[in-house]
């Protein structure tokens, strides 16, 4: 059978104000159990919330950045539902008068088409609390610092057909709410978290098949995973003669499998209705205008004046502009050296192995930007080699100095004066003189692959510190002559 999957996605992007939605508790990340939890937060009789306006200002910001309608009319909601980590016994959202309306995302896919992903809107919400089950004996904690933290909550169309699609998808998501300034987009902190609504079909049926939700993905590599378990789950059961039953379902990372965690809730489980504390939010059109002229770059224009201005490929130019921290990090390096591509190389190659390794941010790279700029300085003046510079790199990232303090330190200048050089090659000319034969007797378009070995032999006596391209030179008149 020929099957074909459906997916929609529902983002939890958590927004960078300093306070709450409603209160003025601070939002900062790893801080003790319940030390950002005031009277709103928990629910005390008597209080009132309080709409953030950072908070309004920032989901009007990202409807902007994907050319979406911003709804001069919205209203806040309760959405009742009762959980240990939730005081209120509901959640303040938004349903039937979001903030944002329709817009859409274009993602770039590995064969070089592009593909829209339709948003169907995006709404305001405040965050839940945290269970913590690790520290206790049979039974749980609860920290509320991030109760009422505030949400702005994503909804895609079901356009999205793969999981190569799905992580595609995030990833922009990402670069555009980093690149915005709304979110840091940490999803290893909470700030971005996706919830994957999965379906599969016959090819040609115009009707949807059941959908199960997964919850609270937190990485692109979990949601990847996830999704190719539960469709081939959802496949297996139906062609076994079973049936999908609507569920929220949970994904294990360390361990690889998922399993059922209810029954899915319809929208009319939930009891909405609007929030008699909080008045409907009115913004009018001089406020739009306002907030979108401090609209930043967005990825896919800094995509394209990379290519412009720096001469990039597009496949270079995707790669360095998805990321607002990495492009800020290449624009610096490649000012520093002046050598776009080459500052493109070392961060898409060293560095990004170099984070890859430490697991850590390129925020918080221990190789400066302006000191990969020097590094690469002294490639082009011939200072080092560029095998010499793995070297260097190396020592620069263990926190042992610049290129040149660690240049100087360890001795490795590359030797260029060509008296010095020549009298290598003569050494190893005289020391080999089968391969010399060899290389004489050989046809023209096979020397140039032969001239490895005696530079080979050049750089081994030379510690890796000869000159390559003046070495070539000088074997060239010597072989040739």
């Amino acid at each position: 059978m020929q099957w074909e999957t459906v997916i929609g996605l529902e983002i939890h992007v958590q927004l960078a104000t300093q306070s709450k939605i409603f209160s003025g508790s601070s939002t900062a990340f790893g801080a003790e159990p319940n030390t950002q939890a005031n009277e709103v937060d928990l629910a005390l009789p008597g209080t009132l919330p309080v709409v953030n306006q950072m908070a309004v200002e920032n989901a009007i910001k990202f409807g902007l950045a994907i050319g979406a309608e911003i709804c001069t009319h919205s209203v806040f909601e309760r959405k009742n539902y009762f959980y240990p980590d939730s005081p209120k016994g509901y959640q303040t959202s938004q349903m039937d008068a979001p903030i944002v309306g329709a817009g859409e995302v274009e993602i770039s896919l590995a064969d070089g088409s592009t593909k829209v992903i339709r948003i169907h809107h995006a709404h305001l919400e405040e965050d839940a609390g945290k269970s913590l089950h690790e520290d206790f004996v049979g039974m749980s904690g609860i920290d509320l610092n991030r109760a009422g933290t505030p949400l702005v909550e994503i909804v895609t169309e079901p356009d999205i057909s793969n999981a190569e699609e799905a992580v595609a998808f995030a990833k922009k998501l990402q670069s555009i709410v980093k690149s915005i300034g709304i979110s840091d987009g940490e999803m290893s902190q909470g700030s971005m978290r996706f919830d994957v609504n999965i379906s599969v079909r016959l090819k040609g049926d115009p009707e949807l098949g059941t959908r199960t939700e997964t919850k609270n993905l937190n990485s692109f590599k979990f949601m990847e995973e996830a999704i190719a378990l539960e469709v081939e789950r959802q496949i297996e059961v139906i062609e076994d003669g079973g049936r999908i039953v609507q569920e929220t379902r949970l994904y294990d990372g360390a361990t690889g499998s998922a399993r059922s965690m209810r029954s899915k809730e319809e929208a009319n489980d939930y009891r909405y209705f609007p929030c008699p504390d909080l008045l409907p939010i009115e913004v009018d059109a001089k406020t739009i205008e306002r907030i979108r002229a401090t609209l930043p770059e967005l990825p896919d224009q800094r995509q394209n004046r990379f290519v412009s201005d720096y001469g990039l490929s597009q496949y270079d130019a995707e790669i360095l502009a998805g990321d607002a921290d990495m492009a800020a990090y290449f624009e610096t390096t490649a000012n520093a050296c002046d050598d776009a591509k080459l500052a493109a190389n070392w961060v898409m190659g060293d560095i990004a192995a170099l984070l890859n390794k430490q697991e850590i941010s390129i925020s918080e790279c221990p190789v400066s930007a302006e000191n990969l700029g020097g590094l690469i300085k002294r490639i082009k003046d011939g200072t080092i080699s560029s095998k010499i510079a793995k070297q260097v790199f190396e020592a620069m990232s263990a926190g042992e100095g610049d290129a040149d303090a660690v240049i100087d330190a360890k001795g490795l200048k590359q030797e260029s004066d060509e008296g010095a050089l020549e009298q290598m090659v003569d050494e190893v000319i005289a020391n080999n003189p089968d391969q010399v034969e060899q290389y004489r007797n050989a046809p023209p378009e096979k020397r140039k692959k032969m001239t490895g070995f005696f530079v080979g032999q050049i750089m081994k006596a030379s510690k890796g510190q000869a000159n390559p391209g003046i070495i070539n030179k000088i074997l060239a008149k010597k072989l040739n002559g």
